[in-house]
Parts: C-alpha cells; structure tokens; sequence
C-alpha cells in the first residue's frame, strides 16, 4: 500500500467514527443546564439573645493572708513546753510555747517583798509624824523636826511606787513566759523544739500563723485602665471575681475592691489593686496564683452568641447566619447561610458579647461552618445529646 493510500485510509476511518458518534442520540438530563446541585449543607443553630452583662478587666494576682504574725519570745529563757501542731488551726489567746519562768517568777516575788518592805517603811514613818505633830502643838519639839518626819513619808510612798512598779514588770516578764496567739489563723511549721533556749526579741521566729479567712487577692494592671478604675470606684465598691486556673469561670468567688494604690510604678506602668474575699473553706491558699476579673460596670440588652459560632476570615470576625432563602423548585421553603462581617465585645463565659452585625433573635450556626458556602443552602438539624453507654464504666464481667 502506498503512503497516499494509507493516509486516505486514516482520513476515511476517523470520518466513520466522528459520524458514528454524531448519531447517537442524546441521553436527557445532560448539559449545563441541567447538572445536579449541591445538597443543603447540615448545621446547627443557636439565636442571639440579648442580657444584662459585666464590663470587665482580667488579670492574674496571688493571694495573701488577711493577717501574717511571726511568733518571737520577749524573755530570754529555756523552752518547757509546745502546746500546738504544726499546720493546725489556732484561736486568738491560745497557748503556744511555755517558757522557763522560774528566774522571772523569783524576781516577782523578791519585788512584792521590796513593797511590803516599802510599806512598812512607810507606816513607821506614818507614825512617828502623828507623834511629831502632837509633840509641836505642845512646843516639845523643834519645827525642823516635823518637817524631818513629813520628808520621811513622802520618801515613804516614793519607795513604795517603786516598788510597785518592780512588781510590774516582774510580772509581764513572768506572762512573757507564756506565749498565746494573738490572731485566728493558721499555724506554720515551727522552728524550735522543747529544751533549746531563745533569746529575747530574737531574729528568728518561733512560728508564723496566717489568717486565711477572709483573704486578699493581690494583683496589677496597666495604668491605661487607672481613669476607668477610679472613675468606677466613686461610685461604689467594686466587684471582683476570683477562680483558681484549676476552677472554670463559673466557680469564681465573688469579693470587693479593697485597695488602689496611690503611686503608679515607675517602669513598669502598672498600678496595684487589692480584693478581699471570703475564705472559709481555704479554697484559697497564700501565695497561690488566682485569676481575677475586676467588675467595671455592667452592660444592658447586650446581645450574645455562643463562642463556637465566631469565624476569623481575611476581614475580620464574621459569623454565618441562617436566614429564609428562595423557595426550592418543588416549591418548599429553603434556608440559606449568609456570611455576615461582626465586631465582637468581652467573652461572658461560653458566650461572646456582639458589639455590631447582629440582631437579638438572628440564629447563627454553630456546627457545620466548614460545609457552608456563603450564600448556599443549609439544612436545620437538631442537636445530638451524646449516647448514654449501654454498661457502666465501673462494671466488671461476669466471672465463670
């Protein structure tokens, strides 16, 4: 076959299938026109409700005891006896520590001897200036001599309250001998034992107790929000609310603002602030790390959505809000997702406060946004509670 042949006989097989292809005829249904559409993506939805809620400042503060006294003795002496635990709850005047107090009892006792002493003195003086009196009257004796006898008594008492006050301070040495609590708190690990003696006034403590009920809450914030803070305060006490990081929002305790410092800290431009709260179930601890959120004001017909409803775009924060779409065409109502721009205010819990772009009673999606295409259908289903277990975790099996 020649090459002229050959390509004549290409030519005429590719003309038989292109008319083969030509003649069949077209299956319905098929063409632009007429391709499927994309099913309702599945979501879920919440509505925007309007409420009452806090202007609020978070930061991170430790607490403190309402009170801290370290226990020191204030006689020098040997240590008899411990009348605590260590870690144990302690009452004001309670017995703590038991000092020697012989020496100090024996020195009362010789200085109430010094007063009788004294007031014997003074009576003999007492009397004799009776006599001297009697005695001028009846010229028996010289002026000088009476005046000698009114000397006498007033040595006399002199003496006396000397001696008064010998007994005095023999007998705060002798209670110095027993060391009480001056506060309600909690007593710390000591730091002596019975047998070593101590030093009067000592650098060292025998014992620290802290009042733990109520309790401060201590913590910082920038200077920027000192106008609002003080302009806040002139109204009223403000309220704080504290959680633990191990709590979540909805266990905080509530106090008041109690304290704002007056100088501002060079440096660092923050400004220290002060909560008490009650405390008498020790759920706070001194020195533990607590959140506080510092109640500004409040803020009426606020309207919420619930957090999982926010998406982050390009743009901005922007939700999707399921709204009547037009109707489908077997003449059913439709429900489409339309991407609406927000600007969002403070977190209230498992809520988020929407400052502009939303009206109280919008329903927002909340589930399924990854499925949505602005614009597009959406389908309306409810919620799933989560399957019960059909055993109990805690079972064990049968044994044979």
């Amino acid at each position: 076959m020649t090459r002229a042949t050959s390509r004549f006989f290409v030519l005429a097989v590719i003309s038989l299938t292109l008319s083969a292809c030509d003649d069949k005829p077209a299956t319905p249904g098929v063409g632009a026109a007429s391709m499927p559409q994309r099913p309702p993506a599945p979501v879920q939805v919440a509505k925007a409700i309007t409420k009452t809620v806090p202007i609020y400042i978070d930061e991170i503060g430790t607490c403190s005891p309402r009170e801290f006294v370290q226990i020191r003795p204030q006689v020098a002496g040997k240590i008899m006896e411990l009348h605590f635990t260590d870690g144990a709850d302690i009452k004001k005047g309670q017995l703590l520590f038991t000092i020697d107090s012989r020496p100090y009892q024996a020195a009362l006792d010789q200085a109430k001897a010094s007063l009788a002493q004294a007031m014997a003195s003074k009576s003999l003086a007492t009397q004799q200036l009776e006599n001297a009196q009697a005695a001028i009257n009846a010229h028996a004796i010289a002026r000088e001599e009476l005046e000698n006898r009114q000397n006498a008594v007033t040595i006399a008492d002199a003496e006396i309250r000397v001696r008064q006050a010998a007994i005095e301070t023999a007998q705060v040495n002798v209670d110095y001998c027993t060391i009480t609590s001056p506060i309600d708190g909690r007593a710390g690990q000591r730091m002596i034992d019975v047998g070593n003696v101590v030093k009067a006034n000592d650098d060292n403590p025998l014992l620290t107790i802290q009042r733990m009920d109520p309790i401060y809450a201590d913590f910082i914030t920038s200077e920027r929000n000192l106008d609002e803070v003080r302009r806040q305060s002139d109204h009223g006490v403000l309220k704080t609310l504290v959680w633990s990081p191990q709590q979540s929002e909805s266990q905080a305790r509530q106090g008041e603002l109690t304290f704002l410092d007056s100088t501002v800290q060079t440096g660092t431009g923050t400004i220290k602030l002060r909560a008490t709260l009650p405390n008498k179930d020790r759920l706070f601890w001194p020195g533990e790390f607590v959140r506080i959120r510092l109640v500004l004001a409040e803020q009426p017909n606020a309207v919420l959505i619930p957090v999982v409803a926010q998406q982050v775009g390009q743009q901005g924060p922007f939700v999707y809000v399921a709204k009547p779409g037009p109707p489908s065409p077997d003449g059913k109502p439709s429900t489409i997702a339309e991407l609406r721009p927000i600007t969002l205010g403070q977190r209230q819990g498992d809520m988020i406060v929407v400052d502009k772009g939303l009206a109280a009673g919008e329903q927002v999606v909340t589930v399924g946004q990854m499925m949505i295409m602005p614009g597009g259908p959406v389908q309306i289903v409810p919620s799933t509670p989560p399957a019960m277990p059909t055993t109990s975790p805690t079972s064990q099996p049968a044994s044979h």
